[in-house]
């Protein structure tokens, strides 16, 4: 666990396929690109733009930490998330590129700070920590290790109410709107 958010890394092996057929490491480092931000910290693990994905595509990570998964495709990710009681709530939530395209304006998002959706299925499971799940009707979840949160395309927010770090996998997949 890390006491600092901004320090959050994420290990990541990537196995091939050698010349004489045979697979092996490829690589084994921590994850090549991530961002912090005042809310959280975002390890990119794996994104591609297409499904299925041919066995031997790169890691799509090109241009840096984008929350949205492309059209068509997905992201994998590790988050750490800061306690609210180190963040300013009010700033809500960005990635490499600024705030989220899906953040709801303040003045909008009648009193739950973060208030944002993504064009996406996303499959959030807690690692480690506590994080609380938001809804817009004010209704709250709290999860913890190995709980998992399926959040298709909703406005919602994240909280960390505990006073350390909670770390999640988070897989999003591009998805349509009626």
């Amino acid at each position: 666990m890390f006491e600092d958010y901004t320090a959050a890394e994420a290990r990541r092996i990537v196995t091939g396929v050698d010349d004489d057929g045979k697979s092996y490491i490829v690589e084994d480092r921590n994850t090549p690109v991530r961002h912090s931000s005042d809310a959280n910290t975002k390890c990119e693990i794996w994104r591609s733009g297409s499904v299925p994905v041919h066995m031997s595509a790169g890691d799509g990570l090109e241009g840096g930490v984008r929350t949205s998964p492309d059209d068509n495709g997905f992201v994998y990710r590790i988050v750490t998330f800061r306690p609210d009681s180190e963040r300013d709530l009010d700033a809500g939530f960005a990635d490499a590129n600024g705030p989220l395209p899906g953040m709801v304006a303040p003045e909008e998002a009648d009193g739950i700070p973060g208030l944002h959706f993504t064009e996406s299925v996303d499959i959030v499971t807690v690692l480690s920590g506590e994080l609380t799940a938001v809804m817009q009707d004010h209704s709250v979840t709290v999860l913890g290790p190995g709980d998992t949160l399926v959040q298709r395309g909703t406005k919602h927010s994240w909280s960390n109410r505990t006073e350390t770090p909670t770390t999640a996998a988070v897989l999003m997949f591009s998805a349509i709107r009626d």
